[in-house]
């Protein structure tokens, strides 16, 4: 072990003084780090001296003055009480915010997500939407996705994103049954 630590630091040496170096031609440059690897050869490397990561940028959603204003609170309040991480109670949660908004009048009583525009549809006055594209939905809208053998997903519309149980800037990868909303 005493003979790798020397070894060890002679190695780090021969990388520092290299860094004060020239390129491998003998002419100095701030673009090229010249080393000398492990057997003795002259090495070099570019140097990175600027990194800028690539940002995704999501569009923000749209307000449509046609939808109830019931919706925005309902995504407000989705959004207040929501978590960074899921706790599987989508629907749950939905609920929640959708009548503590007043979007509908009694609790939802489908048990799971992927039913939800139906009984939307059928019980509370909401309309489907020919919006394809989660990003596309107006703030406020209730998207809903399918599974084949899970519950499914539901999801609120926010100015920035989707909330449920927890928020996120990106819609869910499931298959997307539908967006509704109540005119």
């Amino acid at each position: 072990m005493s003979m790798f630590v020397p070894r060890l630091l002679g190695l780090a040496c021969s990388f520092v003084l290299a860094a004060t170096a020239a390129r491998v031609d003998g002419s100095p440059s701030k673009s090229q780090f010249a080393f000398k690897d492990a057997r003795g050869k002259t090495q070099s490397a570019a140097v990175v001296s600027n990194y800028y990561p690539k940002k995704l940028v999501y569009p923000l959603a749209k307000i449509d003055r046609r939808l109830d204003p019931k919706l925005m609170r309902a995504a407000t309040i989705a959004q207040e009480r929501s978590h960074a991480h899921s706790r599987s109670r989508c629907w749950q949660y939905v609920k929640e915010a959708l009548l503590a908004s007043g979007a509908v009048g009694s609790y939802p009583k489908t048990a799971y997500a992927k039913d939800a525009g139906q009984e939307l549809v059928s019980t509370f006055g909401f309309k489907k939407l020919a919006v394809r594209d989660p990003f596309k939905a107006p703030v406020g809208a209730v998207l809903v996705y399918g599974a084949s053998r899970a519950a499914g997903h539901v999801e609120i519309r926010t100015k920035d994103g989707f909330v449920s149980d927890f928020r996120s800037k990106i819609p869910s990868p499931r298959p997307l049954i539908g967006v509704y909303a109540k005119l």
